[in-house]
């Protein structure tokens, strides 16, 4: 077959349109006939490649944009590659955490993964994720000098090196269904942390109140907004260099329901969990309260709750018998009344957050007070034997 078979296009094409990354090549190119079939040759000088080009570069437009709209980037997701992940700090169960630099900033990077070890059934790897997502929807709108500034966030950290645990320090690809979140780093450490290495010399009565009003008027803004922690423990508090805590850790936390019975189930850590909570009752923001009271009593001390109990003593007797942790003698009566208040077995009589900033606000720490008496070295005797971590 020569040049003379092919079959010369009539009019002038404008109404024809063609399929170039739709299916190929079109089934008619302005200016020649039908090309369906796959003996038929057509001739190059026939067809317009800058009516082509425009064509193509408005298909893969529409595709880059289905994929755009098909996953809308979040407003608190962040660029990776100005990510430097350096030293860990932390391995938990589902991840580790690590200090960083981020955009010139040093960080704390939260990884978490799931499903790796084999043992997560995918639904438990969803729920998990979900809960991720949770955490960042609640954390990337607060402000709060009290609360650890959010930083930003990734659903996928494929392109994510971190430090390996092999001896011959190469970087190694994290797997690209772990998430990580991004804060400020504080170089403090946890609260937990502090009162144990101050366990044996306890702490001055002025920063026994600075750290409780600090801790108080986080969770009174938090639940400002409408905002449960549900696990509120030393070991989610954290120190920046000048002793400042904030709140850290929302994982659990939860916008508060209007229905109290559509927040149930036990969420938190045995020994700050309230009542209502243990018991699997409807509970509301007040159980952020009474774990308040349990810390409030630990900053004072520097001691552990409940150390000789088990978790199911410990649950029972919270429960059935208001077992309370025993509030030495020593302790000024302002700071012991705000402790009884907060730890009321009835949820309904324990102040709200911002009626305890200003009952710890009315403290006068000028004359002392804590487990330190200004005139003597040693600490207060009210415990024996020592107790403590």
């Amino acid at each position: 077959m020569d040049l003379n078979t092919i079959e010369e296009g009539k009019g002038d094409g404008k109404d024809e349109k063609s399929n170039v990354g739709e299916g190929g090549l079109g089934s008619k190119v302005k200016g020649v006939g039908s090309i369906s079939n796959k003996d038929v040759f057509f001739r190059a000088d026939k067809i317009d490649l800058k009516s082509l080009d425009i064509q193509l570069e408005k298909h893969l437009s529409r595709v880059w944009s289905r994929n755009l709209e098909q996953k809308p980037k979040e407003e608190w997701e962040i660029d990776l590659s100005k990510l430097d992940i350096r030293t860990v700090i932390a391995r938990g169960t589902y991840g580790t955490v690590y200090k960083g630099v981020y955009d010139g900033q040093d960080v704390a990077v939260k990884l978490l993964d799931w499903g790796e070890d084999g043992i997560a059934t995918t639904a438990e790897t969803a729920a998990l994720r979900t809960s991720f997502q949770q955490e960042v929807a609640v954390w990337h709108k607060l402000d709060h000098p009290n609360v650890t500034k959010f930083v930003g966030a990734s659903m996928g950290t494929s392109n994510l090196k971190v430090p390996s645990k092999n001896p011959s320090g190469n970087h190694d690809s994290f797997p690209s269904r772990a998430c990580c979140v991004i804060v400020e780093y504080l170089p403090g450490g946890t609260l937990k942390h502090f009162l144990i290495r101050n366990r044996r010399k306890k702490l001055a009565f002025k920063i026994v109140i600075q750290l409780a009003l600090d801790l108080s008027r986080g969770l009174s803004y938090l639940h400002s907004k409408k905002i449960v922690h549900r696990d509120v423990k030393t070991e989610n508090m954290l120190l920046d260099a000048h002793r400042t805590l904030k709140i850290a850790d929302f994982g659990v936390a939860r916008v508060e329901a209007q229905n109290p019975k559509d927040m149930t189930g036990e969420t938190g850590t045995l020994g700050y969990m309230a009542p209502e909570v243990l018991d699997g009752k409807p509970y509301n923001r007040r159980c952020d309260v009474y774990s308040f009271g349990i810390c409030l009593w630990e900053i004072y001390c520097c001691d552990m709750p409940y150390p000789n109990l088990s978790f199911v003593e410990v649950s029972s007797a919270v429960v059935r018998q208001s077992l309370r942790p025993e509030i030495p003698r020593c302790c000024p009566s302002s700071l012991a009344n705000i402790m009884r208040k907060c730890w009321d077995g009835n949820a309904e009589k324990r102040p709200e957050m911002d009626e305890v900033v200003k009952l710890l606000e009315a403290i006068d720490t000028s004359k002392g007070g804590g487990m330190i008496p200004e005139d003597q070295a040693n600490g207060c005797f009210c415990f024996a034997p020592a107790r403590g971590p």
